[in-house]
């Protein structure tokens, strides 16, 4: 357990959180930009928590495939059109699947290491606008020689260290683990079923922004507009959760021969953004807001990137050991459901009770946009051990090309036994 990144937090607190709708690629959003989702998202978390944008003193966003020219400006547009002062720096960062967590703990860092007190930290991913890309035409094209264009999204499925796609590093889990298709169906159903009775009480409503046609102004400077596509006027709910009862989840075709994985039990294509404000122990006892929860520690771990998806088991058992904490202390964990075999071999090498995972469905039933997925996540996991008055919680995820990372979370309102 010597192995790995580890940071614990004296006094860091996720003030509050809020996301789009995330709803299914190449339909409502189509047409937005992953700058324009971040705005949205950033200006509502203003706007929820009351923290005025002048206040902020870093912008931290995540977005790892353009979705459009201007994916440079994206950490710069989402503050500045967001109302975050112009001196105020951002910064872009990506760790895949795992982004999300990634821009918590660097805004943790910033504030335990003194350089502020407040980040804004944004994800925001259109999985409809990868690109369609040429690496090797700057030079021209040459009579006779093909010409190579590419499915972005898709060859990024494809770890050409190890020759695998993800879902073929969840066969390897499936096959080292005894994991059978019966028990990915079934797991993927139990998602949807909670997806759909968490989506139905109102509880995902409560993280949620609706999305309508809507102009960014900035005095000075050229507006931004986003524009939702099709015939709905406003985007309120995710569009993927549904009722998938196991039998008609068994009736789909496997990605490979003989194997586990196929589009049912594998997590969504969605677009969406989240949003969250972090803040230090000052600044949340000079202001008097009331936080959602405390960011504890964070570890992040590196596997071999044939088995990628069992990435959370070390890194939340790193998590623990060092930050004191057995598994029967937390309360609840929110695992991104890259693949459903995935996630369960994670269970089963941690000896996880799934009655305390991912409780309000996961990734199979809402999508995962890879660097919103991370705050998301969190966001939701605060909010369920409020909801659950329980006090601690894990959210994590694998990360593409063997990595894994894992943040604990404290619920401010917990009271105890």
């Amino acid at each position: 357990m010597n192995k790995g990144f580890f940071a614990s937090y004296d006094s860091v607190w996720m003030l509050d959180g809020v996301r789009t709708p995330f709803i299914d690629y190449c339909t409502g959003l189509s047409s937005v930009s992953p700058t324009d989702m971040g705005i949205k998202v950033a200006r509502e978390i203003f706007a929820r928590t009351g923290v005025a944008p002048s206040d902020i003193g870093t912008v931290i966003t995540g977005n790892m495939a353009p979705g459009d020219c201007f994916q440079y400006f994206l950490p710069r547009h989402v503050g500045m059109y967001s109302g975050v002062p112009q001196a105020v720096p951002a910064v872009n960062v990506q760790r895949i699947c795992g982004t999300g967590f990634e821009l918590f703990r660097q805004a943790a860092d910033q504030i335990q290491l003194g350089y502020t007190q407040t980040a804004l930290v944004v994800g925001s991913e259109s999985m409809t606008r990868n690109p369609i890309a040429s690496f090797s035409h700057r030079t021209g094209f040459r009579l006779g020689v093909p010409v190579d264009f590419k499915d972005f999204m898709w060859e990024a499925l494809f770890d050409p260290a190890a020759l695998v796609t993800m879902p073929q590093t969840a066969e390897n889990l499936a096959v080292r683990y005894g994991i059978r298709r019966e028990e990915v169906d079934a797991y993927a159903s139990q998602s949807f079923a909670r997806a759909v009775e968490a989506q139905e009480r109102g509880f995902h409503a409560g993280e949620i922004v609706a999305l309508h046609n809507e102009k960014f102004e900035l005095d000075g400077y050229a507006p931004r507009e986003m524009r939702v596509t099709g015939k709905q006027k406003e985007l309120a709910t995710d569009t993927h959760a549904r009722p998938s009862p196991v039998e008609v989840l068994a009736g789909l075709k496997a990605l490979y021969p003989n194997g586990v994985q196929t589009a049912g039990n594998s997590s969504a294509l969605v677009d969406g953004a989240a949003a969250a404000i972090v803040a230090g122990g000052d600044y949340v006892r000079s202001t008097g807001v009331k936080p959602l929860a405390r960011i504890v520690a964070c570890a992040v771990v590196g596997v071999p990137p044939e088995i990628m998806g069992i990435g959370p088991a070390p890194a939340i058992r790193l998590l623990l050991e060092r930050s004191g904490l057995s598994l029967g202390d937390i309360g609840l964990f929110e695992i991104n459901e890259a693949q459903g075999a995935q996630v369960l071999a994670v269970a089963r090498e941690l000896e996880l009770d799934i009655g305390r995972l991912n409780v309000n469905g996961g990734a199979i039933a809402l999508g995962h946009p890879l660097a919103a997925t991370g705050v998301r996540l969190t966001i939701t996991l605060a909010r369920a051990l409020q909801e659950r008055k329980l006090r601690y919680g894990v959210a994590s995820a694998c990360i593409g090309g063997g990595q894994g990372i894992a943040v604990l979370v404290e619920n401010t309102e917990y009271k105890g036994d």
